[in-house]
């Protein structure tokens, strides 16, 4: 088998994770934000140099490539995509500007949210004189009642076309019960803007990209859909000739945020925002299964952002219906990743509002000019720099010594905060390093405690490229005693790609009464059911075969977004059965819902007086690709190689509140059962696992580092 590259684009470093039989390739070069095809390149040929192959021979034994990539998102947060032209059921004109109480909230972070005298709405992508409505009405039954005109939609077309609009949004009422008006005006103006036109344009249906109900979120989905399509294509078109060039046959195939893959040319590109961090819990998820841990809290941190999802129970089972994509409410479900601004290039600042209080984030240096420390013009104080004056990152070993780091430039940075607070340049560090890991540690305590757990029954996975630099004090704040470093730690969002299948989702909101309360009786209307899974299948059969695969290939899946009656919160759960036969199969249903919903909210939540609904229905498709699984090695020695010893340098630990000499040892050569009691630093290509005082790392049979506090270890003696 040949090369199976992953590539993940992020905020300041693009990972790559090359799998082929039992062994990998990873590396991380700086993201190329003028044109990300630049640092995806690099990292290419940095691969094949590893191989000692030129690039032309790595991509011609390369079966595929698994693309996670921000181009989409980028496109959003600078307002940099085509003139849109939207046309809706007359009298709905102002929907997107009206929006939701909750639009003036979304997408910020906390901060900028308790600042209520400065948040405005999100910026229209679509102003509202290219907003037009058509006389025409079809109503929740799908019935038509007023027929659409060809004269008015040509009328309105001419109108927008002219106003220089480069690509068409079409959302009517009721849309996702029947879309033929939809489907009406995109055959009128194709009709009159064919292919062989230069003035052809896409035109985006909001039934084809989230037939689910929602007037708001269904437009604002196609929207963002559509802002983001036309540049993305282009890039990727770019991209792909390039590889074409470079000797690459194969098609890319895009990461998307349910956790699978599929073809470029099958991916709707909304189906990309956040590709990488749910890619990142993917993986964490299939190691967890592949180890024997069930429960973990996955996290990344990277330059830019900290990502958190949870892993309970062996499976991802946490989704957001509703994600906010840029500053605009959609309605793409997607596998639920937090993210919040705190990560190696967080700045640091002094919030005089709040007396002077320091604080860190959500503003980032990025990868260009980057922190201090990385000697590219950058002057602000971030977590970086910080670490770097505690003695934590290697000058001479940064990114496996392909950036050297300028200690004195990063001591010059905290001097911009120790100068107004009288503290000294280390002073300030460790109260960076504190700030951060309480704000990343409460982080992971929330998303776990919300959902019912008991955070100390977690292990904390750490990842991203600073991810073990501050794995101690992030658990630690989390009140959690377990860590595990899987050894792609630092590239986590492409190891997550190298352990996904290709994926398809289809969705249709169809209301159905599974279980009337008031007279007892549940669902009979059985084809009320059935026929919305048999139209999801025949839409799934037409990409199965685009994929390469067959019917007999594929693996169904049937999610169910179900409530109590009168309930406004849906919950997704996942159907026992794929068709309903009878009564017995509707009971089968009903009781999945009672049992996951108990499990979220508590039984003394439910509400089985309101009767039992389902709402949407989701099909997901899975095609398996080839995967390895992890290598399970003998365990050796406790005591470390000697050729892993790297010597000593002096770094600072709260503990003992003063620098000391600290062991450095390298990652990669050591052995499957080797300890390693903290202070200790263990440097790896990608990342600095920092392992403080009362902690401990031992090498696991999967070269995983566990790291374990040592009250955990006094328990686990008394408990043997």
């Amino acid at each position: 088998m040949g090369y199976i590259v992953n590539v993940d684009v992020g905020g300041t470093f693009t990972d790559f994770y090359v799998g082929k039989d039992n062994r990998s390739i990873t590396t991380k070069t700086p993201t190329t934000h003028y044109d990300l095809s630049v640092g995806f390149l690099r990292g290419l040929e940095e691969c094949a140099s590893k191989e000692e192959i030129t690039l032309e021979d790595f991509l011609k034994d390369t079966e595929v490539i698994k693309y996670c990539t921000t181009l989409g998102t980028n496109t959003l947060l600078e307002l940099s995509g085509p003139r849109l032209g939207l046309i809706t059921t007359r009298g709905f004109e102002d929907t997107i500007f009206i929006g939701r109480g909750r639009q003036w909230a979304d997408g910020l972070p906390l901060a900028d949210i308790q600042d209520i005298t400065n948040i405005d709405k999100p910026i229209p992508l679509i102003p509202r004189r290219l907003v037009v409505g058509i006389n025409e009405r079809i109503d929740y039954k799908g019935a038509i009642i007023t027929p659409l005109k060809k004269e008015e939609v040509l009328d309105k077309i001419s109108y927008l076309v002219d106003n220089g609009v480069r690509g068409f949004v079409v959302s009517l009422l009721w849309s996702f019960v029947n879309p033929v008006h939809e489907r009406q005006i995109k055959d009128i103006i194709d009709e009159v803007f064919p292919e062989v036109y230069l003035g052809n344009m896409p035109v985006i249906l909001s039934s084809d990209i989230s037939p689910k109900e929602g007037e708001y979120t269904r437009t604002m989905t196609a929207v963002v859909n559509a802002y983001m399509h036309q540049g993305f294509a282009e890039q990727m078109s770019y991209l792909c000739a390039e590889l074409m060039d470079k000797g690459y046959t194969k098609p890319i195939m895009m990461v998307d945020n349910l956790g699978g893959c599929s073809k470029l040319s099958r991916t709707k590109v909304a189906r990309t925002h956040g590709g990488g961090p749910v890619s990142g819990l993917s993986g964490a998820a299939t190691l967890c299964r592949q180890i024997g841990m069930p429960n973990v809290a996955f996290t990344d941190v990277g330059g830019t952002s900290y990502d958190v999802g949870v892993v309970a129970e062996g499976a991802v089972s946490y989704y957001d219906l509703y994600p906010t994509i840029g500053r605009w409410r959609t309605q793409l479900t997607t596998m639920q990743v937090t993210s919040i601004g705190a990560g190696g290039g967080s700045i640091a600042w002094i919030n005089t509002l709040l007396g002077n209080r320091l604080e860190v984030g959500p503003k980032s240096a990025g990868s260009l000019p980057g922190p201090a420390c990385y000697d590219l013009g950058g002057e602000e104080p971030t977590v970086s720099d910080a670490d770097c004056v505690l003695g934590y990152l290697n000058p001479d070993y940064f990114n496996a010594g392909k950036m050297r780091l300028n200690r004195e430039k990063a001591f010059a940075a905290m001097r911009k905060i120790s100068d107004k607070l009288t503290w000294d340049e280390v002073t300030t560090a460790l109260m960076i390093k504190r700030v951060i890991d309480a704000k990343m540690g409460q982080e992971v305590f929330k998303e776990i405690a919300l959902k019912g757990y008991e955070p100390s029954e977690f292990i904390y996975m750490a990842c991203g490229g600073a991810g073990a630099t501050h794995c101690c004090g992030i658990a630690n704040r989390a009140e959690m005693t377990n860590i595990i470093i899987p050894p792609s730690a630092s590239v986590s969002g492409a190891y997550g790609a190298y352990t996904l299948d290709i994926l398809h989702t289809y969705e249709m909101s169809r209301h159905i009464r599974m279980f009337d309360y008031a007279t007892g009786a549940f669902l009979t209307d059985y084809d009320s059911f059935n026929s919305v899974v048999r139209e999801l299948r025949d839409q799934a059969a037409k990409d199965i075969v685009l994929e390469g695969f067959t019917g007999k290939d594929a693996v169904y899946k049937l999610e169910l977004e179900m409530r109590y009656g009168r309930q406004w919160r849906y919950t997704s759960v996942e159907s026992p059965l794929l068709m309903i036969k009878g009564e017995k199969d509707v009971r089968k249903v009903c009781d999945r819902f009672t049992e996951e919903f108990s499990k979220l909210y508590g039984s003394e939540a439910a509400y089985p007086e309101g009767g039992i609904e389902v709402e949407t229905l989701r099909l997901m498709v899975t095609l398996k690709l080839p995967h390895t699984p992890p290598v399970k090695f003998e365990l050796g020695g406790t005591a470390p190689p000697k050729n892993s010893f790297k010597g000593q340098r002096e770094a600072f630990w709260e503990k003992y509140n003063a620098f000391s000499p600290t062991d450095l040892y390298q990652w990669e050569l050591l052995k499957p059962g080797n300890i390693i009691r903290g202070p200790a630093i263990i440097e790896a290509e990608g990342t600095t696992a920092v392992i403080e005082p009362d902690w401990t790392f031992k090498v696991d049979e999967y070269l995983n580092g566990i790291v374990t506090m040592k009250v955990k270890e006094q328990e686990n003696a008394r408990r043997n």
